[in-house]
């Protein structure tokens, strides 16, 4: 994780500093029309001097990551919590973004939670239930939303839940004007997201009920599970503790590369509702050209992918005994 975090980190500096941009300049814009050339060029010059633009990228990518210090001699990085300045909003980049990450860590986690109630109990009565009228219902159901982009899920129940029946707002993540507080204003945000969490969570029901079905199919089919059967096991039992925790090891691989993947599909669902998530922040800063905040998003996701796979492998120890790690 150390290495592929550090490859990362400077190619995503390297990549955004080939972008044609001067922070001195953008920090000085303001100032060049009450300044006479003369004195706007030092200021410039010695601004450029400060901000150490003129050093080697790799002296740059040390001090903006926070391991060697500044001009002034002070650590004042990545790992100092120092995320930069945004040029476009003018404030430091963590006071952008406190807002958006909320909102975007907890439409994911809370997509998560209902996808996750609704196709693993459904992908197992599929696969115990495997060929009958239902299961077969079920699956062109789930290829029809598999197959079906998510702006497109979007729009059609942004027609039929705001349009038609009005039950929920079109955009945004909360009441204009008002100033609820405490529980009032949790309700009031959790109604506003309430059409983006159902479309998300909609998304993923085709992909996840199959591939759970597919792994439940396998596991049934397993000579220790006609044993069980042949013994006399009650049939909960076989299907709940036997056959799940031998399909459980697939589906924790998908359970955490799907987790990892809707943040990338956040990106479609909050431009086309307009919240003010990380998504949206990420394509309205690559707009303004603010590569500070770009950078940051960037590096968020790439942290979240790093901590995914992590999760993943002791995960994997906690599912299967036998790849364990003893004494």
């Amino acid at each position: 994780m150390v290495v592929v975090f550090f490859i990362v980190s400077f190619v995503m500096y390297f990549l955004f500093n080939l972008i044609p941009s001067d922070p001195a300049r953008l920090e000085l814009e303001e100032m060049k029309k009450t300044l006479r050339p003369d004195v706007y060029e030092k200021m410039y010059r010695d601004l450029r001097e400060s901000m150490g633009l003129d050093d080697p990228i790799i002296v740059r990518y040390a001090r903006w990551l926070g391991v060697i210090p500044e001009k002034s001699g002070e650590f004042n990085g990545y790992f100092q919590a120092n995320f930069g300045y945004s040029n476009f909003y003018k404030k430091p980049v963590v006071n952008v973004i406190s807002a958006p990450i909320r909102t975007t860590v907890f439409m994911n986690i809370f997509a998560t939670i209902l996808a996750l109630g609704i196709t693993i109990p459904l992908g197992i009565w599929c696969a115990v239930h495997k060929g009958s009228r239902r299961d077969n219902f079920v699956q062109v159901f789930s290829i029809v939303g598999y197959s079906i982009p998510i702006y497109i899920i979007a729009l059609v129940f942004i027609y039929v839940f705001a349009v038609l029946l009005r039950w929920f707002p079109v955009s945004g993540i909360g009441t204009p004007g008002a100033n609820y507080t405490g529980l009032r204003a949790f309700l009031d945000e959790l109604y506003y997201l309430g059409l983006p969490l159902i479309v998300m969570t909609f998304a993923s029901l085709g992909g996840m009920s199959r591939y759970v079905r597919s792994a439940m199919i396998e596991a049934l089919s397993m000579d220790h599970i006609r044993t069980a059967r042949a013994k006399g096991v009650k049939e909960r039992v076989v299907i709940y503790s036997h056959a799940w925790r031998n399909a459980l090891l697939p589906v924790v691989t998908l359970i955490i590369s799907w987790f990892l993947g809707i943040f990338s599909g956040s990106v479609l669902v909050e431009s086309t509702f307009g919240i003010s998530g990380m998504g949206r922040l990420y394509i309205q800063s690559l707009s303004n050209h603010d590569f500070e905040v770009s950078l940051f998003v960037q590096m968020f996701y790439t942290v979240v992918s790093l901590v995914g796979a992590l999760l993943m492998d002791l995960i994997y120890g906690f599912v299967d005994p036998r790849i364990r790690v003893n004494k």
